[in-house]
C-alpha cells in the first residue's frame, strides 16, 4: 500500500526506535513513523467501531462482486478515532493503492488537478478535514466525484475553452471533525456517510495490548484498563500514553506496567481519573472562577486561556460534551454540575459567593 504524504512524497522510512529526534521535521516523521508502524492493516486487527466495520465488510464484498470501485465514503467524529487508519484498512481489502492528503494542503487549483490526474482505476484519495477545502478545490471535485471528469480551461478571453479530461473511476474517502461545516452539495456527493464513536474503555484496552506487543512492552490488563479509563475514548490519546506510562515504568520499576504503575505515572502526567489534561481543567476552572460557570463565548475562553479557538473546539471540547461537564448554549459554554463535582467545588452556590 502506497502513502502519499501532503508534500507529495512517499513517507520515509525511519527507526521507530529513534530517540530524541532532532529538527521538527525528524520529530513530524518520528510520530508519523509511529502512528503508521501500529496501524491496523484489516478489519480483524481494527478494534471498535463494530456496527461501522460491519456495514464496510458487507459494502466491500459488493464492490468487489460488481467488479466496481467503491462508493464515495466520508467519515466524521471527534479526531483520533481512526478515520485515517479505517481508510487505509477499506484500501488494504480493496487491494487497491491509497493516497492521502488533507484540505490544507490542496490551496491552488493545480494540487487537485495533479493529484486527481496521478489516480490509477479502483484507487483511493484520502482528504483529511475535507470541510477545510476551499471553494476552487471543492468545485473541480464536483465532476471528479460524480461523473469522473475534470472540466479544465485554456486559452484567453474570447478564445477561452472548456475541455472535459476523463478521470478512472476511483473512491474518494473524506474525513472531518466538522460535517456541520461541508456545503451541502459536496456533502450529498458521498454515497456512504459514517459517524465513528468513542470507545469504550474495554476496547481502549484492546487498543492498549495490541499495541504494547507491537512495542514489546510487558503490560498488565489491570495496567491496561488504568491507561484506558484515562484516555479520554480515543485510540490516538490511549497509544501516545502508553509510550509514556512505558518510560516511567522503565526508570521507576522493572519497565512492566501494572494497575499500580499506570495510575502513579498518570497522576505524575497530571492526567486525572476522568482523562482531563491541565488544559481541559483550565478550561472549565476559568468558565467556573471567572464567568460564574458561564455561559461565556469561545473567542472569550480561547483569548483568556492563550489557545486558539480551533484547538478548543477539536481537541478539548468534544470530550468535555460527551462526558457532560460543559454545555453548548446559544449565549456560549458553560459547565454542569458534575463539573464542580469533579472540580472539587462544592456547588454553584458556594462558588459564587466567593467573588
Amino acid at each position: 500500500m502506497s502513502i502519499i504524504t501532503d508534500d507529495g512524497n512517499r513517507t520515509k522510512r525511519i527507526d521507530i526506535n529513534q530517540k530524541n529526534p532532532n529538527t521538527k521535521a525528524e520529530k513530524i516523521d518520528y510520530d508519523r513513523n509511529f502512528e503508521n508502524s501500529i496501524r491496523p492493516k484489516s478489519f480483524d486487527t481494527y478494534i471498535g467501531q463494530s456496527a461501522l466495520k460491519e456495514t464496510l465488510k458487507i459494502t466491500i464484498a459488493a464492490a468487489k462482486k460488481r467488479e466496481k470501485p467503491l462508493d464515495h465514503l466520508l467519515f466524521y467524529g471527534p479526531p483520533g478515532l481512526g478515520k485515517t487508519t479505517l481508510a487505509g484498512v477499506i484500501a488494504e481489502q480493496m487491494g487497491v493503492e491509497i493516497k492521502i492528503t488533507s484540505a490544507p494542503a490542496l490551496e491552488r487549483p493545480r494540487d487537485i488537478i495533479g493529484i486527481l490526474m496521478s489516480l490509477k482505476g479502483g484507487e483511493i484519495l484520502f482528504i483529511d478535514e475535507i470541510h477545510r477545502l476551499n471553494k476552487v478545490a471543492e468545485e473541480i471535485l464536483y465532476p471528479a466525484m460524480e461523473d469522473f471528469f475534470l472540466d479544465m480551461t485554456t486559452g484567453k478571453s474570447q478564445t477561452v475553452k472548456t475541455l472535459r479530461v476523463p478521470l478512472p473511476k476511483f473512491t474518494l474517502i473524506g474525513a472531518t471533525t466538522k460535517a456541520g461545516e461541508l456545503s451541502g452539495p459536496l456533502r450529498d456527493r458521498f454515497g456512504i456517510i459514517h459517524r465513528l464513536e468513542f470507545y469504550t474503555d474495554e476496547e481502549l484496552s484492546q487498543v492498549i495490548k495490541r499495541t504494547a506487543g507491537i512495542l514489546e512492552i510487558e503490560i498488565t490488563d489491570d495496567g491496561a484498563l488504568a491507561i484506558a479509563r484515562r484516555s479520554r475514548g480515543t485510540p490516538r490519546i490511549a497509544n501516545r500514553l502508553i509510550k509514556r506510562v512505558s518510560d516511567y515504568a522503565l526508570v521507576k520499576s522493572d519497565g512492566k506496567i501494572d494497575k499500580k504503575i499506570a495510575n502513579k505515572a498518570l497522576d505524575t502526567l497530571k492526567i486525572d481519573a476522568f482523562g482531563l489534561d491541565s488544559t481541559d481543567r483550565s478550561l472549565l476552572k476559568l468558565i467556573i472562577e471567572k464567568y460564574d460557570g458561564g455561559p461565556v463565548g469561545i473567542e472569550t475562553l480561547a483569548a483568556a486561556l492563550g489557545e486558539d479557538v480551533r484547538t478548543l473546539e477539536d481537541v478539548c471540547e468534544p470530550f468535555l460534551l460527551q462526558a457532560g461537564l460543559l454545555q453548548r448554549t446559544p449565549r456560549g459554554r458553560k459547565v454542569t454540575p458534575a463539573t464542580y463535582r469533579h472540580l472539587g467545588y462544592k456547588n454553584a452556590v458556594d462558588q459564587q459567593s466567593l467573588f
